[in-house]
């Protein structure tokens, strides 16, 4: 049987130092978003993502960005991960990225919604500086990135509520990261939190940080994530602002850590 995934990365361990086929790597990606309920991809997303999986791939032989460097993979369980999140994102909105580590979501999400503002924050300075010049080679002008701690950064005025769309992906357990993003959210905004698939205790163990900071439980959605040998399931967690968080959250890691909500 043919497969995909063996074709791209035979290539790409043989081939190390040139370019993966930018037309094979296109037609996949097609076919891992549709069987993931994705949209297909314009030619210049799909071009954009190609070279973002080249950058990425690079960088990382020298810097701990991603375990995840077969192609197919990247594919599957970074990008379409990161886009199954594009039907939440209201027009236009401005978006915080909370510990965005390799640039996932934020730059996925950049390259198709380039309507959308984004923030990508992250305290490891070398990542950010990655995502800074990796934006700029995509010539993505929609994305500011920050290296900061989230916790001290939503004590800020002009970044606490001031934000549409607050997104983390593998960054902490729910208790922690409502006490950190949560703060970050405007009234009627939404955090999303992309999570694995024991959310449910996560979000039982959250639920009284997730009120004390403003915020209801909007949705709680299980998807699947598959392509060939590939079947993994995801969890994606939506937050409502409801209220606003008070001036003393979020509190410094060390003691949100210590004593959650």
């Amino acid at each position: 049987m043919f497969h995909v995934k063996h074709l791209l990365y035979d290539q790409y361990i043989s081939n190390k130092g040139d370019k993966m086929d930018i037309n094979l790597f296109t037609t996949t990606l097609s076919d891992v978003l549709k069987k993931n309920g994705i949209r297909h991809p314009t030619g210049l997303e799909a071009r954009k993502l190609y070279f973002l999986t080249e950058i990425m791939l690079k960088t990382n032989s020298t810097m701990n960005l991603t375990a995840i460097v077969e192609p197919i993979e990247i594919l599957v369980k970074h990008y379409a991960d990161c886009l199954t999140i594009l039907n939440l994102i209201p027009e236009q909105a401005k978006l915080l990225d909370v510990g965005c580590g390799a640039g996932f979501p934020s730059l996925p999400l950049a390259i198709f919604r380039p309507d959308i503002s984004i923030t990508a924050l992250d305290s490891t300075a070398k990542k950010i500086e990655y995502i800074k010049s990796t934006s700029k080679t995509l010539e993505l002008d929609n994305i500011t990135c920050i290296s900061a701690r989230a916790e001290d950064l939503a004590h800020k005025t002009e970044f606490r509520e001031k934000y549409d769309i607050v997104t983390a992906r593998a960054v902490a357990n729910m208790q922690v990261l409502s006490e950190l993003c949560i703060p970050f959210v405007k009234k009627g905004g939404k955090f999303i939190a992309m999570k694995g698939q024991k959310c449910h205790e996560e979000f039982e163990a959250a639920q009284k940080t997730i009120e004390v900071c403003g915020g209801n439980l909007s949705s709680l959605d299980l998807i699947k994530l598959t392509y060939q040998d590939i079947d993994e399931t995801r969890a994606i967690i939506g937050i409502q602002k409801t209220a606003t968080t008070p001036l003393k959250y979020p509190r410094q890691y060390a003691k949100i850590v210590k004593s959650p909500l």
